[in-house]
Formats: structure tokens, C-alpha cells, sequence
């Protein structure tokens, strides 16, 4: 597989079975985002509830819980040596797979 192909490919198989092509094939931003629907909606969600309800600081709050999520996933995805790109959306699929594990 070549490296431009090496993606997380499991939380958008388990969300959306239809969204991802068959093979190893190059994924483009859209289909990570297409494919991560229902927990971008709990995220927003949750997030409008907290400044609405609560407060804007809470959900400053969970916004930098969210990027500091999306840093880590992304520099342990560096250090193991794959590329930009993947790290990238591989950290945006680890972000949303791992906040809908209790689902």
C-alpha cells in the first residue's frame, strides 16, 4: 500500500459502510467527513448546548479538549512515520471514532 493510501479507515466502516471505496484507493478529505457525520453532529451538538446553556466558556473548553485530541492523535500518528496527509485524517478519525465509543 502506498503512502498517500494509508488512512484510518475503521471508524467510517463502522459509521457509514458505503462511504469508503472497496480497495486501497486515495481517500479525499470529504469521504473522512462524510463518513464521520453522526459524531460531528454529537460534537457540534454538545458544543451549542454548552454555550447556550451553560456557558461560552464551556464550550471553549470543549472545543480545546477537542483540538488538543486532534494534536496528540496527529503527532503520534507523525512519530510513527506516516505522512502528512494520513496523519491528518487519520487524527480526525481517531478524534470522532474514539468520542462515540460509548455508542
Amino acid at each position: 500500500m502506498r503512502s498517500e493510501h494509508c488512512l484510518t479507515r475503521n471508524h467510517i466502516e463502522v459509521w457509514h459502510d458505503r462511504v469508503l471505496p472497496a480497495g486501497t484507493e486515495r481517500i479525499r478529505l470529504g469521504a473522512v467527513l462524510r463518513g464521520s457525520l453522526l459524531p460531528i453532529l454529537v460534537w457540534t451538538g454538545v458544543a451549542c448546548f454548552a454555550y447556550f446553556v451553560c456557558n461560552p466558556l464551556v464550550a471553549m473548553v470543549l472545543g480545546g479538549l477537542f483540538a488538543l485530541s486532534f494534536v496528540v492523535g496527529f503527532g503520534l500518528r507523525r512519530r510513527v512515520e506516516h505522512s502528512v496527509r494520513c496523519s491528518v485524517y487519520g487524527a480526525l478519525g481517531g478524534v470522532f471514532d474514539k468520542s462515540m465509543a460509548g455508542f
